[in-house]
């Protein structure tokens, strides 16, 4: 590291580099930062050496301790670390971010510091920086089918609010994973996995410097039949149960298996980059049931292309760059087979077949988006840009075998043609925007970065979000931040026009969700091997959507029908205890309050506690443990079952680095003491669906091989 700085050893005083090589050690995951003097401030980005930056805080490439958010990074070491397999298992680790599944198709929630809903569409998910969200629901798509890592580069997280740069949905967190390209990627890799649950899978890494040009591919495949923990009563047990019929499949394993196809290419140039991408999923299990009555053979499929290519002009002017981006997303949703909501002998018999409803769509987002950054005002750093978004729901279908006030058509028959019968319209949306920011280094010691973002729809109106982020460098290790930013969630196509639905009713005069938030956070670096971090936050939620109870022949409606507070902190610790071993740690609380009702949100821990060892037990081996307690869940309003048991998960991953000849093998045992992890399943009146919660995977064992040339 002295060898690497030694060109700047002159400019620098001595504390200065200790706080480098501190940010050297500093862990991925942490948003603990490096406090900086105006020396530090100074220090081009190209000449930080390996200090991490964070550049979605502000659009921006920016060292941690100057970050407008509170942000944390985990790169692919880190997930190798882990021994994670899928992004739900990372993301886990993220203070303030715990991970759930959802009662919709069993799809994973991305629950920050409390803040969550039956779709989860409050948290964004980026790829390369471009929203993976579908406009049908809001979120990822209940579809999802879980994300492989080994094309992950790094991911970048902001807890807390983000329109103001990245618009509809940056709510309670966003999350930007960006995908290896020829720089990340060294050598040509091929690997296989094998695991529990019969899980059987490949993949192929390889980059290329070609010239001028980059290329970069990355080819998984997975199957797996999934976990079968036992549900051990369903929806349809509570109809057994009031109508004398014996129709229910529980006590039955939840419905999990998967087959996974994914790619990631990328092209680039000096000035310009061509991305495509490939999700594909076949054979998705529907967890516990569409309806939360058990389906062992209901699947879907689901796929998801994108493309993006984008140009940079750097110095198009004076102090003045320029990128323009054009990006093309299509998200698909089809049943494999006849999904059975309830089983055969369901209602009195009157579904000799089960009660069936198998919906599908299609959806086509296209983005443009022009920003440019401009340095010439001294001290200023301002980003500015507009854009615009036009999604098309098409091929809406749906087979059933029942009418919309739920009598029986006695056959399935294919209504996708039939307004007056399907499950929703095929609609469209428009959405344009502009920003501006100005980060402000007003004084040696001192940075404002405010902004403000404007965004109109054409389907529920125009919004305008604010932040603030104050930064100061308060001693030479101790930076604090004051936060605001206001964010907000767009109503789903789901929410706005769902149609011939015995449960649900859209809402064409919905109003999107909006949330302010205020936090502060310290940094403090003790030593250069101790670093720990804390911030705090407050939030308000208003105009909240919720399924309200209405009279007739459909249940509920959807409606801007709710207010929330909640608070919290969060604790982030890295010590590097020797060389070869080093300790990461982190602790959350939160707590939310439904303001009309005065009682606990729920569905969410309130405590959190997290950590992870690594050790370098030899120049080729690496053993890293972590441990993941996850306290109890409190229920929902009108839910009076017990809250959810806290449990406390065990990983160990053994790996080689450099083994030989270019192989190299890994070894993790997740859960290794087979806790019983439960997920909160969502209450109805009168009674649960599924009372004693979503069961998780118990003890899972994979092994990895791989060969690098």
């Amino acid at each position: 590291m002295q060898e690497r700085l030694s060109p700047l050893s002159r400019a620098l005083r001595p504390k200065v580099v200790s706080r480098v090589v501190a940010a050297v050690l500093c862990y991925s995951t942490s948003s603990i930062v490096v406090a900086a003097d105006d020396s530090l401030w100074d220090i081009p980005l190209e000449e930080l050496g390996q200090i991490r930056v964070v550049s979605i805080a502000s659009g921006t490439e920016t060292p941690l301790d100057k970050a407008a958010a509170i942000t944390s990074v985990i790169n692919a070491d880190d997930i190798a670390a882990m021994g994670a397999t899928d992004l739900d298992q990372v993301l886990e680790t993220v203070p303030g971010l715990h991970v759930n599944h959802s009662d919709q198709a069993f799809s994973p929630k991305y629950v920050f510091r409390g803040i969550t809903s039956s779709n989860n569409a409050q948290a964004l998910l980026l790829i390369n920086g471009i929203p993976t969200t579908t406009m049908m629901y809001g979120n990822r798509g209940n579809a999802w089918g879980g994300m492989p890592v080994k094309a992950i580069e790094r991911i970048e997280v902001i807890r807390g609010p983000g329109s103001a740069l990245y618009g509809a949905d940056a709510y309670s967190g966003v999350i930007n994973i960006t995908t290896k390209n020829h720089q990340s990627i060294n050598d040509q890799t091929v690997g296989g996995r094998v695991g529990s649950f019969d899980t059987q899978g490949a993949w192929l890494e390889s980059g290329h410097q070609i010239g001028d040009m980059g290329l970069s591919l990355v080819l998984e495949y997975q199957t797996t039949d999934g976990w079968d923990e036992s549900i051990e009563r369903d929806a349809q047990t509570n109809f057994d149960e009031t109508f004398g019929t014996s129709a229910s499949l529980a006590p039955g394993p939840v419905n999990t298996g998967v087959d996974q196809v994914d790619a990631r290419f990328e092209l680039s140039g000096q000035r310009w980059t061509f991305r495509a991408g490939l999700q594909d999923r076949g054979n998705l299990g529907t967890g516990p049931g569409v309806a939360q009555a058990l389906d062992p053979e209901g699947q879907f499929s689901s796929r998801r292309v994108n493309a993006d290519y984008s140009y940079r002009w750097s110095d198009l002017a004076e102090g003045l760059d320029v990128e323009a981006r054009v990006s093309y997303f299509n998200i698909t949703q089809d049943p494999e087979n006849d999904i059975v909501l309830y089983p055969p002998g369901a209602f009195n018999g009157n579904f000799p077949e089960g009660l069936i409803g198998s919906p599908g769509y299609k959806e086509n987002q296209f983005r443009f988006d022009l920003n440019a950054i401009y340095r010439g005002l001294e001290n200023h750093r301002i980003h500015t840009g507009i854009g615009t978004l036009w999604a098309d729901l098409y091929e809406v279908t749906e087979r059933k075998n029942f009418n919309p006030d739920f009598s029986p058509k006695g056959s399935v028959v294919d209504v996708s043609d039939d307004p007056t019968e399907v499950w929703m319209p095929e609609e469209d949306r428009t959405n344009y925007y502009a920003f501006i920011q100005d980060e402000w280094q007003f004084a040696q010691n001192w940075q404002l970065v405010s902004g403000i973002r404007f965004d109109d729809y054409s389907d529920f109106g125009n919004t305008l979000n604010p932040r603030a982020a104050l930064i100061w460098a308060t001693t030479d290790n101790i930076t604090t931040k004051l936060l605001y930013g206001r964010a907000f969630r767009a109503p789903s196509l789901n929410e706005l026009y769902v149609a011939n639905n015995p449960v649900f009713m859209g809402n064409d005069e919905l109003d999107a969700e909006t949330i302010d938030t205020f936090e502060i956070g310290v940094s403090h670096q003790i030593t250069a091997q101790l670093l720990y971090g804390v911030n705090l936050f407050y939030y308000e939620i208003d105009d909240l959507i919720n399924a309200v109870p209405m009279s007739g022949l459909i249940a509920t409606q959807y409606r801007n029908a709710g207010q929330r507070t909640g608070h919290g902190g969060e604790l982030e610790l890295t010590y590097q205890v020797y060389e070869d071993l080093s300790l990461q740690a982190n602790y959350a609380y939160q707590t939310a309050k439904d303001e009309g009702t005065g009682q606990s949100v729920g569905e969410a821990p309130n405590h959190q506690i997290y950590t992870r060892v690594d050790w370098t037990v030899s120049p080729q081996w690496l053993l890293s443990s972590q441990v993941n307690w996850v306290g109890k869940q409190k229920r929902a309003a009108g839910d009076q079952r017990e809250p959810v048991s806290d449990y406390t998960t065990v990983d160990m991953t053994l790996r080689t680095r450099g083994l030989w000849q270019g192989l190299d093998l890994s070894l993790s045992v997740r859960n290794v003491f087979d806790e019983d992890v439960r997920d909160p399943s969502p209450f109805a009146d009168p009674a649960p669906p599924i009372p004693n919660d979503f069961p998780m995977p118990g003890r899972t064992v994979v092994g990895e091989l791989s060969y690098s040339f």
